[in-house]
């Protein structure tokens, strides 16, 4: 597996991914919006460059061989969602989960948070989400508080 830059390249890799989920924009780690037209090749190169030119956030595609299998993201501290969604927000295609995708992005996000200075992040899901819960305390995280139906964790990082 490798965290990859978004890129036009993986055009159709993304979209077959993207069908898997299903309708709408529930693939957190992707900066996906309501906005965002992924469909025609202008809308979803113009996607892909807003997530590229992102200061505020770091953006990675996670691939294994020619497939987009899930997506994730670091919100810097500056950023004006972290605190209330957290600085890592991922996802992984429903026929990929259950094989250590996340856990392994997770840690791979980690070390690029220590390249940008950070000494913990803060990661939000739905207290409902078992398999979130458990890859963020394999990562180390800590429940740090509950906000209605989400639990917020705590990661040192490395």
């Amino acid at each position: 597996m490798h965290l990859v830059v978004p890129s036009d390249d993986f055009a159709a890799a993304w979209r077959e991914a993207h069908a898997e989920w299903g309708p709408g924009f529930h693939e957190d780690g992707f900066g996906l919006t309501a906005d965002d037209d992924v469909e025609s090749a202008q809308g979803f190169s113009d996607w892909v460059e807003r997530l590229r030119v992102d200061a505020e956030c770091t953006y990675r595609w996670i691939v294994q061989g020619e497939r987009v299998v899930g997506g994730i993201a670091l919100r810097h501290d500056s950023h004006e969602l972290a605190d209330r969604l957290g600085h890592l927000g991922y996802g992984v295609r429903p026929s990929e989960r259950g094989r250590g995708v996340a856990s392994w992005a997770v840690r791979e996000m980690l070390r690029l948070a220590a390249d940008v200075g950070m000494a913990r992040v803060t990661a939000v899901c739905e207290v409902d989400n078992a398999a979130s819960i458990a890859t963020l305390e394999r990562a180390g995280g800590e429940r740090v508080d509950f906000i209605g139906s989400a639990v917020r964790f705590s990661i040192p990082v490395p």
